[in-house]
C-alpha cells in the first residue's frame, strides 16, 4: 500500500491524537519530494510533533549509530500498530536521509537539517548552532594580570565577608532545644560556612566559641579557627568566575541568593572596569513582567544592604525589563530591533529567570549582544523549561558535574583564597562558566518547604513521605476528595479578603486610587492556588469559578453574571507591547468612583490603569497553572494535582509549584500520582549539549 506511514499521521490527525499542523507539515514536504516522499514526509511529521513538546529537534541516531530511541518515539506514538513500528525498524534511514534533496547538513537552505544524529526545522538548528559558538566564545578567560587579581580578590573579600547571623540564630534555636554537643556543632558550621576540609579544624575550640556566643559578633573568632582555606563560599566563587569569564551561568535552587549574588558580582564588575578608567553599562531582564519586578525589587534591597563604594553601587541598575522590551519587540512581527545588525548598547547583561528562555529567545539575545559584552544567566536548572521548544538553562548546567579546570581552579583560588577540586584532562570550555550555588538562606534545617523541595528533587518517593511523618509546621498534605477541595477553597476565600480591604471604599477615596491599588496588589500576591492543569474541576477554570462563587457568597465581591466586576484579579495571557503589558503580568479591576479600571504594577515599580476594554488577552487569577507562577513567589501557596495522571505531571513541575511558597505550603494530591509524578524527569531532545562537549 502506498503511502503507508504518511496515511497513518492522517489517522492520528483525524483522532485528534497530534495537531492538525503536525500532519499538514508533513503533507507540504511530502508534495516537494519526487522520491522517499512516504518516509521523508513521515519524519517530518513526527518532527513537528516533537517540536510541539517542546523537543528541538528529533533523534534519529544515538552517539553508537543506534535508533532505539527513535524506535522508542515511534512505538509510543503508535503503540496499537505493531507492524508499523516493525517496518519503521527495517528501514534504513542513514540513507533515506543521504539521498533526499529537502534534507541538508546546513551547508544549503533546505527545510529540514539532519547532522548525522539528530533532525532539526532548519531554523531551530541555525538556533542551536549559533548559540553554541556563542556560548563558547563567551566561555573563554579573561586575562587577568597579577596586580588586577590581588585588586579583585581585595574587592570580593570586602563584598563577601562572613556573615555569622544565619548560623547565629540556628545554634541559638538548637541551644534552646538543649542539642548543641559538638557534633551539632560542627554540622551547624559546616552547613552555614560552607566547609569543605573539616580535618584541619579544632572542632573543640569551635564549640567553646558557639557555646558562647552571645550575638552573631561573638563567632567572629571562627575567622580564626574556620579559614576561607577550609570553606567553599559558593557565592564568592560565582563572582569570580563573572570576573574571569564573559560567561556566567549560576544555577541555585529558592533561598540560595542568586539576585544577592549578582548584585555583588555587578558591583565587583564595576570595580574592576572603574581600574581600568571604565564605567560599564549593565541592563538587567526577565522573561516576564512579574519576575522582572521581583528583579527590580530585589537588586534594590540587596544594594542597599550592601556597605560598598557609593559611586560604584551607582553605577548598578535598579530597574529591569522583560527581554521584550529590552530587545525592541516590534508590534504584529516575530523581529526586534535590536539584533546582529542592531546590537543592544550594554557592556552587562544579566537575565534572571533562565529557565524559562526557550531556544529561540536566547538566540535572539545572544545574537543581539555585543561581541565585547558580558552575559549572566541566573536561574533554577530544576525548574519547568521554557513552554516553547529547548531547555538552554537545563542543557548547560548538565556541565556542572564536570566541575573546573585547573586554569580555572587557579583563578578561583587566586581570587577568593578557596582551593577548590580541578580536573587534569581537558574539559568542554563551557565547564568554567558554571557556578551552583548551593546553600539556602531562605530554608533552615527545620523549614519543611526546603526538606520537600530536595526530596521532590531526587524523586525519592520514601524520602518524600518522611518529610511529611517529621511534623513540620510550614507544609501540610491532604487527599483529593470533597471534603478536603471544600476546605481548600474555604481556605483560600478567606485569604483573598485581605487584597479586597484596601478597594473596599476606593470610591470614596478617588485621589488615593493609585495607592489603594497597591496595597491591594500587593496584599494579593501573598497567596496563590496553583493548579497543574488549566480546564476541568481541578483545573484553573473549574477552580477560579469555585473561588468566585466563594467569595461572592460571603458578599465579598459582586459579580451579577458580569464578566468584569469591582475586586475581580486578572493575569494576561499575550503580550502587547504597544500598553507595555505582557504573559503573566498580573491586574486587579478596581471601581474608582467613575468607572471600572484596571490597575497593573509595572517593572519599575509605578502602578498604571487601563480600561478592561484595552487589556489584552486575559483571564481570572485566583487561581493559576504552575508554569504561569514561575518567576512568582507567595507567601501562602496551595496546589492541587488532579485525581487521574496526566503527561504534564512530572518533578519540574511538583518542584516548581512547591517552591513559589515562602512560608506555607499546602498540597491537595492523592499518593500513588504525587509518586508518579516525581518519578517522571523531564528530558527534553536537544543537541545543545553534545554540540557544547567540544573541548
Amino acid at each position: 500500500m502506498k503511502d503507508v506511514l504518511l496515511n497513518e499521521l492522517k489517522h492520528l490527525s483525524l483522532l485528534g491524537n497530534i495537531r492538525p499542523i503536525d500532519y499538514q507539515f508533513s503533507r507540504f514536504i511530502y508534495t516537494q519530494l519526487s522520491n522517499n516522499q512516504d518516509e521523508v514526509s513521515f519524519l517530518a511529521g513526527l518532527l513537528s510533533i516533537e517540536l510541539g513538546k517542546g523537543n528541538v529537534c528529533l533523534p534519529i541516531f544515538d552517539n553508537k549509530g543506534i535508533t532505539k530511541q527513535f524506535i522508542h518515539t515511534v512505538a509510543r506514538l503508535f503503540e496499537h500498530n505493531a507492524d508499523l513500528v516493525k517496518k519503521v525498524e527495517g528501514i534504513d534511514w542513514r540513507e533515506i536521509l543521504a539521498s533526499n534533496a529537502l534534507v541538508g547538513t546546513g551547508q544549503h537552505a533546505v527545510p529540514i537539517i539532519f547532522d548525522g544524529y539528530r533532525l532539526y526545522m532548519q531554523r531551530y538548528w541555525q538556533y542551536e548552532t549559533v548559540l553554541v559558538d556563542k556560548l563558547q566564545a563567551l566561555s573563554m578567560p579573561v586575562t587577568l594580570d597579577s596586580e588586577r587579581l590581588v585588586n579583585l580578590s581585595n574587592v570580593l573579600n570586602e563584598l563577601f565577608c562572613r556573615n555569622y547571623s544565619y548560623l547565629f540564630k540556628a545554634l541559638s534555636e538548637e541551644r534552646k532545644q538543649g542539642n548543641l554537643s559538638i557534633p551539632t556543632t560542627q554540622r551547624l558550621v559546616c552547613d552555614y560556612l560552607d566547609v569543605v576540609d573539616t580535618d584541619s579544624i579544632d572542632w573543640q575550640a569551635v564549640d567553646g566559641v558557639c557555646q558562647q556566643a552571645q550575638s552573631p559578633e561573638g563567632l567572629s573568632e571562627l575567622d580564626i579557627l574556620v579559614t576561607k582555606q577550609v570553606c567553599a563560599d559558593w557565592q564568592k566563587i560565582a563572582a569570580s568566575i563573572a570576573l574571569t569569564r564573559k560567561l556566567a551561568v549560576i544555577s541555585g535552587g529558592p533561598g540560595t541568593g542568586k539576585t544577592t549574588t549578582v548584585t555583588k558580582l555587578l558591583l565587583a564588575l564595576a570595580a574592576q572596569a572603574k581600574h581600568n578608567n571604565e564605567q560599564p553599562i549593565i541592563k538587567l531582564a526577565a522573561p516576564t513582567g512579574k519576575a522582572a519586578a521581583r528583579l527590580t525589587e530585589s537588586v534594590g534591597k540587596a544594594l542597599a544592604s550592601i556597605h560598598f563604594d557609593e559611586s560604584l553601587k551607582a553605577v548598578v541598575p535598579t530597574e529591569s525589563s522583560t527581554i521584550h522590551r529590552l530587545l525592541g519587540a516590534i508590534p504584529n512581527s516575530v523581529k526586534f530591533q535590536h539584533d546582529r545588525s542592531n546590537p543592544l548598547k550594554v557592556d552587562v547583561l544579566v537575565i534572571d529567570e533562565a529557565s524559562m528562555v526557550d531556544l529561540s529567545m536566547m538566540y535572539r539575545i545572544i545574537e543581539a549582544l555585543p561581541d565585547n559584552a558580558r552575559l549572566i544567566l541566573l536561574g533554577d536548572k530544576d525548574q519547568l523549561s521554557s513552554v516553547e521548544a529547548g531547555s538552554v538553562l537545563g542543557d548547560i548546567c548538565q556541565f556542572l558535574k564536570h566541575g573546573y579546570s585547573s586554569v580555572q581552579a587557579k583563578s578561583i583560588a587566586a581570587l577568593t583564597h578557596h582551593h577548590i577540586a580541578s580536573h587534569s584532562s581537558a574539559l568542554p570550555v563551557i565547564s568554567d562558566s558554571l557556578c551552583m550555588l548551593q546553600k539556602s538562606y531562605r530554608f533552615d534545617i527545620r523549614s519543611g518547604i526546603g526538606q520537600l523541595a530536595k526530596a521532590i528533587n531526587k524523586g525519592h518517593f520514601e524520602e518524600l513521605e518522611k518529610v511529611y511523618q517529621n511534623d513540620f509546621r510550614d507544609i501540610v498534605q491532604f487527599s483529593v476528595n470533597k471534603t478536603n477541595l471544600n476546605q481548600m477553597i474555604r481556605t483560600i476565600v478567606e485569604k483573598y479578603r485581605d487584597y479586597l480591604k484596601p478597594i473596599e471604599e476606593s470610591s470614596e477615596h478617588t485621589g488615593n486610587v493609585l495607592e489603594l491599588a497597591r496595597l491591594s496588589l500587593d496584599a494579593f500576591s501573598r497567596c496563590r492556588l496553583l493548579c497543574a492543569l488549566r480546564e476541568g474541576d481541578y483545573g484553573v477554570s473549574g477552580l477560579n469559578q469555585k473561588i468566585e462563587q466563594g467569595l461572592e457568597a460571603r458578599k465579598l465581591i459582586y459579580v451579577k453574571g458580569e464578566q468584569w466586576y469591582h475586586g475581580r484579579p486578572v493575569m494576561v495571557t499575550r503580550n502587547d507591547h504597544n500598553l507595555g503589558l505582557y504573559n503573566g503580568d498580573i491586574g486587579i479591576c478596581i471601581f474608582d468612583g467613575e468607572r471600572l479600571r484596571v490597575f497593573f504594577e509595572l517593572p519599575d515599580g509605578t502602578i498604571k490603569a487601563f480600561l478592561p476594554s484595552r487589556v489584552p488577552e486575559h483571564e481570572t487569577a485566583y487561581a493559576m497553572t504552575i508554569h504561569k507562577s514561575q518567576g512568582s513567589e507567595f507567601d501562602f501557596v496551595q496546589m492541587i494535582l488532579p485525581k487521574e495522571y496526566n503527561p504534564v505531571l512530572t518533578r519540574e513541575l511538583v518542584y516548581t509549584g512547591v517552591t513559589r511558597a515562602r512560608q506555607y505550603f499546602e498540597l491537595y494530591s492523592d499518593k500513588v500520582l504525587l509518586k508518579k509524578a516525581i518519578r517522571s524527569k523531564t528530558v527534553r531532545a536537544s543537541g545543545l549539549a553534545a554540540k557544547l562537549s567540544a573541548f
